[in-house]
């Protein structure tokens, strides 16, 4: 079986470090950066990952910048790329969609939906 490749993109190291054991566990490869122009400049050299979980508030570029730039990305127009915020307010998800998204994750993250989001890859 091939694993699947993630691109997780948020600013705080400790979330990144803590989704990639959890997934590692699960049998994905992750590969991360923290900031949204860091994965735009990754995701133009590597054509290689299958989905994306990108964290809609960060400084420089946030999520709503950054979604429709990596649209723009031919290898990835159609790529699953999963909003995630712990800004979980009505309204958001729909507001994640518009922008792009996927579909959405809130803060902490359920990691029973995380996966479930992610069989489908």
């Amino acid at each position: 079986m091939v694993k699947k490749r993630l691109l997780l993109v948020d600013d705080d190291s400790r979330n990144i470090f803590a989704l990639t054991a959890l997934l590692k566990s699960r049998s994905f490869d992750c590969v991360s950066c923290t900031s949204a122009p860091d994965a735009l400049t990754l995701l133009q050299a590597d054509a290689g990952i299958d989905a994306i979980l990108l964290d809609m508030m960060m400084p420089d570029m946030d999520g709503y910048e950054a979604i429709p730039r990596m649209r723009a990305i031919p290898t990835y127009a159609d790529a699953p790329i999963f909003a995630v915020t712990a800004q979980a307010m009505v309204g958001d998800r729909e507001k994640c969609l518009r922008a792009g998204a996927t579909d959405y994750i809130a803060k902490p993250i359920d990691v029973d939906r995380l996966i479930t989001l992610l069989s489908t890859l």
